[in-house]
């Protein structure tokens, strides 16, 4: 499992962190939430190691190649088609190139993406190159994938799709996650727990909430569960009162239901 304890982070002496503690268990879907500057993407940058905590500890059992990493921008090289994308990673690893390339296929197909694999990223739309990047990450294999908004620059419908096809494989590979994000409505359809920061300077986690949507999970229909308003509203709560806002809730996002 994945765990974080305790972790204290500065930027120039400036404070971000104090004492933020998390844990991912094997096969859980985790999800971190925060305003907007409370250090989620610091504290993933500490988890894969690119930032130094000045105290606290990450605890990992798994080794760092069995860790995946799916940020924002997907990060494809446009002078290599996708099925070259996603066997680059392979190949590196030391795979001979001729199964790196069935391996990409088979992802590739499994993404929705057969009949895309000789096209180069800037003759795919975005929800393909999501795919694409998806399938580089899933092709490795990983125990644990750390997310950082991935979905954000998808269209509504787009990003639904992607999403769901998300859970479905984390599901069955029984993988675990840990994501970033700002939606919480996607937050609490996809995770198992959800952990919320404060507001910064000195963040801290100051909340975390179970979720018990049964799975097999739809992230749609999970929106209709008994329990999902109530945590909706307990967690659209709780971000309001850390960055001195209304409570008033949010209007839903309803476009994803129409997917």
């Amino acid at each position: 499992m994945l765990r974080v304890r305790d972790v204290s982070l500065s930027y120039g002496g400036e404070p971000v962190l104090e004492g933020a503690s998390l844990a991912v268990g094997d096969g859980q879907f985790v999800s971190l939430v925060g305003p907007s500057g409370s250090g989620k993407s610091s504290l993933l940058r500490v988890i894969i190691g690119l930032q130094t905590p000045i105290a606290g500890i990450v605890e990992c059992s798994y080794r760092r190649s069995e860790i995946g990493i799916l940020f924002q921008d997907d990060a494809l090289l446009p002078w290599k088609t996708a099925r070259e994308n996603v066997a680059l990673g392979l190949t590196l690893n030391g795979m001979d190139r001729r199964d790196a390339v069935a391996q990409a296929d088979h992802w590739l197909g499994r993404l929705g993406l057969a009949g895309f694999e000789d096209r180069y990223p800037r003759r795919l739309s975005g929800g393909q190159r999501k795919r694409v990047a998806l399938a580089q990450v899933l092709a490795r294999k990983p125990k644990l994938i750390l997310m950082d908004e991935p979905f954000a620059s998808l269209d509504a419908i787009v990003r639904a799709r992607v999403v769901a096809d998300v859970v479905a494989l984390v599901e069955q590979q029984k993988i675990s996650v840990l994501l970033v994000t700002h939606d919480l409505e996607e937050a609490l359809s996809l995770s198992d727990a959800v952990y919320l920061l404060s507001q910064g300077p000195r963040a801290r986690i100051t909340q975390e909430y179970n979720v018990p949507i049964p799975r097999p999970r739809d992230p749609v229909r999970s929106r209709l569960h008994p329990s999902f308003a109530t945590l909706y509203e307990k967690l659209w709560s709780d971000l309001s009162r850390e960055v001195g806002g209304e409570h008033a809730q949010p209007a839903r996002d309803d476009a994803a239901e129409a997917a």
